[in-house]
C-alpha cells in the first residue's frame, strides 16, 4: 500500500479492491469531517468521492471567457461621451453600451459627405436628361442675335465708310477747282501789273493805281498759298478718315464672325450629351459615395456595442474618462459557467469527458454540479492555491473544464473568478 499527500489529503491506493474501496471510503469520510470542522473551507454537502473521483482546486468563470471591449484602433485614447449600461446589467448582441465623445464631429461629417452625394447625383441627372429645350432656343436666339448685330454693325460701318469717301472726293475736288481759279486770276493779276508798271514807268499811271495793282497781285498770291494748302489738308484728313472707317469696318467684320462662331459653338455644346461627361458626372457619384460610406462607418464605430449576449462584469471608463488599457468593460456570457480546475498532472490520466463534478466554495450555498466538458492538452503552473502550511506552490497541473448545469449556473452567474474546490467524479 502507498500513500500521495496532495492539497492537505490523502488518497490510498491498494492492490485488492476491497481493501481500496474500504480505505477510499474512510479516508473520503475523514476528508469531508476535517472539512467540516475547519473554518476556512466552504460547507457543502458532497457525498464522498468514488475511488476514481480527483479533487481540485479552481475558479469560475463564463463559459465562453471575459471579453474586453475597448474602442476600435482609429479612435483609440478617445473620451466616453456617454454610458448606457452599468455593471451586472445584462446586454444582448448589437445592444448599444456606451458612445464616444467623437460621434458628433463624425456625424457632421457624416451629413457633409451625404450632401456630396446628394449634388453629385444632381449633377449626374442633368449630364443625362441634355439641355432643355427652353435653353437650346435660348442659344439658338443667341446666335440669330449675334449675327444680325453683326451685319447691322457691318451695313452702318460701311455706309460711314462710302461717306467718308464721298466726302473726301467732294471736299478734294472743291478745293481743287478753287485752286484752279485763283491760279487763273492771280495770272490774269500779274499780266495787269505788268502793264501798270509799264504804263506807270512811262508816266502814263498813277502811282495810286499802280500800287492797286501791285497790291491785288500780293492778295491772290496769298489766297493761292491758303488754297494749296487747304487742298493738301481736305486730301490728308480725309484719307485718313477713310482708312480709319476701313480699320473699324474691318474689326467689325472680325469681331462679329467670331462672336457668331462662338455663340454657334455654344448651341452644339449645349444640345450635345457626350460620354465623357457622363463618365465624369458617375466616377463623381462614385467617389461621393465612397466618402459617405466611409464617414458612414467611422460614426459607427464610435458606437460601441456588445459582441453577444452576455452580461458586464465590471466598467472601467465611466461618461467624461478615457479609455485605457483596460478597455470600457468587461461582458461575458454568464448564463453557462464554468469550473477551470487545475488537475495535478498525476491525476489527469483518471479524469475524462463527460464525467460527472462536485463543486463548492465559502460563496456557494451547499454544491453545484456540473461535467467535465473539456481536458487540457498542457501542462501549466499551478495558479489557484488553498493557502494552507506546508502546500507545495510549485505544483503542475492540467486545466479541466466543467460545464455548469443550469441551475447551478445561475446560482453562481455573479461570481465569475471565485475560487472553488471540485471532486471529479462525485457519486451523485
Amino acid at each position: 500500500m502507498t500513500a500521495k499527500a496532495w492539497n492537505g489529503r490523502v488518497l490510498v491506493v491498494a492492490g485488492g479492491a476491497a481493501i481500496a474501496s474500504v480505505a477510499l471510503g474512510a479516508i473520503g469520510l475523514a476528508q469531508w469531517n476535517r472539512a467540516q470542522a475547519d473554518p476556512t473551507q466552504p460547507s457543502a454537502a458532497i457525498t464522498p468521492a468514488g475511488p476514481q473521483a480527483v479533487t481540485a482546486l479552481g475558479r469560475l468563470e463564463p463559459e465562453g471567457e471575459v471579453v474586453k471591449l475597448a474602442a476600435p484602433l482609429a479612435l483609440d485614447g478617445d473620451r466616453v461621451g456617454e454610458l448606457r449600461v452599468k455593471e451586472g446589467d445584462r446586454v444582448a448582441t448589437g445592444q448599444v453600451l456606451a458612445v464616444l465623445a467623437a460621434r458628433d464631429v463624425l456625424a457632421a461629417e457624416l451629413q457633409e459627405a451625404q450632401q456630396q452625394v446628394t449634388v453629385a447625383e444632381s449633377r449626374l441627372k442633368q449630364v443625362l436628361a441634355g439641355a432643355k429645350t427652353g435653353d437650346i432656343n435660348s442659344q439658338r436666339a443667341t446666335v440669330s442675335r449675334a449675327q444680325a448685330e453683326w451685319q447691322g454693325n457691318r451695313d452702318a460701318q460701311a455706309a460711314q465708310l462710302r461717306r467718308l469717301q464721298a466726302q473726301w472726293q467732294g471736299d478734294f475736288a472743291q478745293q481743287q477747282a478753287a485752286v484752279r481759279r485763283l491760279e487763273a486770276e492771280l495770272a490774269n493779276a500779274q499780266a495787269e501789273y505788268r502793264r501798270y508798271e509799264l504804263l506807270y514807268r512811262e508816266g502814263a499811271e498813277s502811282a495810286s493805281r499802280y500800287d492797286t495793282q501791285k497790291l491785288a497781285v500780293e492778295t491772290l498770291f496769298r489766297q493761292l498759298q491758303e488754297g494749296r494748302a487747304e487742298l493738301q489738308r481736305l486730301d490728308r484728313t480725309g484719307r485718313q478718315n477713310v482708312q480709319e472707317a476701313s480699320a473699324t469696318l474691318a474689326r467689325l467684320d472680325r469681331t462679329g464672325r467670331q462672336q457668331v462662331q462662338e455663340a454657334r459653338s455654344t448651341l452644339s455644346s449645349v444640345a450635345e450629351v457626350r460620354s465623357v461627361d457622363v463618365q465624369t458626372a458617375r466616377a463623381e457619384v462614385a467617389a461621393a459615395r465612397a466618402t459617405r460610406d466611409r464617414a458612414a462607418a467611422a460614426l459607427d464605430r464610435a458606437y460601441l456595442r456588445a459582441p453577444s449576449d452576455g452580461q458586464v462584469l465590471k466598467v472601467h471608463a465611466r461618461a467624461g474618462e478615457k479609455i485605457g488599457d483596460d478597455g470600457l468593460l468587461d461582458l461575458a456570457q454568464t448564463d453557462r459557467m464554468v469550473a477551470v480546475a487545475e488537475v495535478y498532472q498525476s491525476d489527469v490520466g483518471r479524469v475524462r469527458v463527460g464525467q460527472p463534478v462536485a463543486i463548492r466554495g465559502q460563496a456557494i450555498n451547499g454544491s453545484l454540479r456540473g461535467t467535465v466538458s473539456q481536458v487540457g492538452l498542457q501542462i501549466l503552473q499551478q495558479n489557484v492555491f488553498s493557502n494552507r502550511p506546508g502546500e507545495n506552490l510549485d505544483r503542475r497541473v492540467v486545466e479541466v473544464r466543467i460545464l455548469l448545469d443550469p441551475a447551478s449556473a445561475a446560482q453562481v452567474r455573479s461570481l465569475t473568478n471565485l475560487q472553488v474546490e471540485t471532486i471529479i467524479g462525485a457519486m451523485n
